[in-house]
C-alpha cells in the first residue's frame, strides 16, 4: 500500500514538474495591435502600426529561435466601449498576450484597466495622457513614446521663454485634450505666463471656426492646440483662413506628427514649433528603418513616432521574453523583467523603463522648415533643441503612481 501511494505521489510530482517546464518554455505569442484604422488618427497609427509590429517580429529573429508569433489588429474607432469589448474578446477567445499602439487616451485608460484585470501586457505607443504612468499606473502597462507632461514641459517652456506670456487653449473635449491642457497650463504658469481663457471642441470636428474666433478675440499671444491628428490639421488650416498667425498670434502645436505636417504642406505648416521623440531623418538608424517602412507602406509615408514606438517597444518585449525563457502569459512578470533591462534600439537609442512604467528617452524640439529649406519629400523638420530623458518626463518625486516607493 505504501509503495502504491509513493508511486502515485511520485507520478503526480513528475507530471506537475513536466507541466511546469512546458509552461515555462511556452513560446507562443499573440500580439494585438489595437488602433485607429479609419478615423482622425489613422495616418499616424493605423495600418502603419500593424506594419511596424510585423517588422519587429521579423527583425527580432524570434522565429528562428523556436518562437511562434502571430499579429492581429482591429479598429477601436476611438470609442472606449468598443475598444474594451475587442480587448476582452482578444484575451478570452483569441488569447492575445500583448496590446500594442492603443491610440487615443480615453481608449487607453479603459483598456489599461482590463489589461491589469487579465494580467496581459500593454505597451502604449499611441495615447498621450500622462495619467497612464501617474495616478492610473499599472504593473502591466508601459508608456513608451510620449505623454502630455513631456509635451507641455518641452514645447510650453520653450514658447514662454520666447515671449509667449499669454495663452488661450483650444482643447479637444476628451481625456487627452483635458490632460494636455492641464499639464501645459501647469508648465506655462510656473514659467511666468498667464492663461486667459480656454474653449473645448468636440473630437473630430470639421468646423472649428467659432472656437477659433473666440481664441482670436482673446488677443492671447499663444493659442495652444490641445488636440491631435485631423483636429490639429483642421485648426491650423482654418486659423490660416482667418489670418490669425498673420495678425500676430502664434499657434502652439502641443502634439504634432509628421503625418500632420505632410497633410498641411510646408506652405501652411512652416514655422510651427512642437516636440517629438522620434524623427525618421534623425540619424542613420532612424533613416534605415524609415526606408524599409516606407517601401512597404502603400502611401509611401515615413513612420510617425507612434509607429516607431510600436516597433521599438516590441523589440524590448522580445528581449525580456528571451531572458525569461518563455511564458508570455504572465503579463506582470514580463513587464517587471522589461523594467529590469536597459532599453536600446536603433530608433530611440539607449534608455530605461521606470517603476511607474514610463519609458525614458530624449525629447526633441523641432521647427517645420520653409519650402525653400526642404530638400525633398518628407524633409520637414529642423532640430531646435534636445531635452535629456531624465529631464523630459514627470519626476518620480511628483508621481502619484502607487508603484513608486516614496
Amino acid at each position: 500500500m505504501k509503495n502504491a501511494i509513493s508511486a502515485l505521489l511520485l507520478g503526480t510530482a513528475l507530471a506537475f514538474a513536466a507541466g511546469s517546464v512546458a509552461f515555462a518554455q511556452d513560446k507562443n505569442i499573440k500580439i494585438g495591435v489595437l488602433t485607429d484604422n479609419s478615423g482622425l488618427y489613422s495616418d499616424l497609427s493605423g495600418a502603419g502600426s500593424t506594419l511596424a509590429a510585423q517588422m519587429a517580429v521579423e527583425d527580432s529573429g524570434m522565429a528562428a529561435k523556436g518562437w511562434k508569433i502571430d499579429v492581429i489588429s482591429a479598429d477601436h474607432q476611438n470609442k472606449p466601449d468598443i475598444a474594451v469589448n475587442i480587448a476582452r474578446q482578444w484575451v478570452d477567445v483569441e488569447k492575445v498576450d500583448i496590446f500594442m499602439d492603443v491610440v487615443s487616451s480615453g481608449v487607453a485608460l479603459a483598456v489599461n484597466n482590463l489589461v491589469k484585470e487579465k494580467n496581459s501586457v500593454m505597451i502604449n505607443a499611441g495615447a498621450a495622457t500622462s495619467d497612464l504612468t501617474n495616478a492610473q499606473c499599472s504593473p502591466n502597462t508601459i508608456h513608451w513614446v510620449y505623454d502630455t507632461y513631456m509635451l507641455a514641459n518641452s514645447t510650453g517652456q520653450a514658447l514662454v521663454k520666447a515671449g509667449g506670456d499669454t495663452w488661450y487653449f483650444l482643447t479637444a473635449d476628451y481625456a487627452f485634450g483635458t490632460a494636455l491642457e492641464r499639464d501645459t497650463t501647469a508648465v506655462v504658469v510656473k514659467a511666468g505666463a498667464k492663461v486667459i481663457g480656454t474653449v473645448k471642441h468636440p473630437i473630430n470636428s470639421p468646423d472649428l471656426s467659432s472656437f477659433l474666433l473666440q481664441a482670436q478675440a482673446s488677443k492671447a499671444k499663444i493659442i495652444g492646440m490641445a488636440n491631435a491628428g485631423g483636429d490639429t490639421t483642421n485648426t491650423i488650416k482654418q486659423a490660416s483662413e482667418f489670418g490669425i498667425v498673420a495678425g500676430g498670434q502664434k499657434l502652439a502645436g502641443l502634439l504634432l506628427f509628421i503625418t500632420d505636417v505632410h497633410s498641411l504642406g510646408l506652405k501652411v505648416a512652416q514655422g510651427l514649433s512642437f516636440t517629438e521623440t522620434f524623427y525618421w531623418d534623425l540619424n542613420d538608424g532612424t533613416r534605415a528603418f524609415a526606408k524599409r517602412f516606407s517601401v512597404r507602406m502603400k502611401s509611401k509615408a515615413q513612420p510617425s513616432m507612434v509607429q516607431a514606438g510600436v516597433y521599438s517597444g516590441l523589440l524590448h518585449y522580445f528581449k525580456a521574453l528571451e531572458q525569461l525563457g518563455g511564458n508570455p502569459h504572465d503579463g506582470a512578470k514580463v513587464v517587471a523583467k522589461m523594467k529590469e533591462m536597459p532599453t536600446d534600439d536603433p530608433l530611440f537609442g539607449q534608455g530605461s523603463i521606470r517603476a511607474d512604467g514610463r519609458k525614458i528617452h530624449p525629447a526633441y524640439l523641432f521647427e517645420v522648415k520653409t519650402p525653400a529649406e526642404s530638400k525633398g519629400p518628407w524633409d520637414y523638420y529642423k532640430l531646435i533643441g534636445t531635452t535629456p530623458g531624465d529631464q523630459a518626463f514627470r519626476p518620480l518625486s511628483e508621481s502619484a503612481c502607487p508603484l513608486v516607493k516614496k
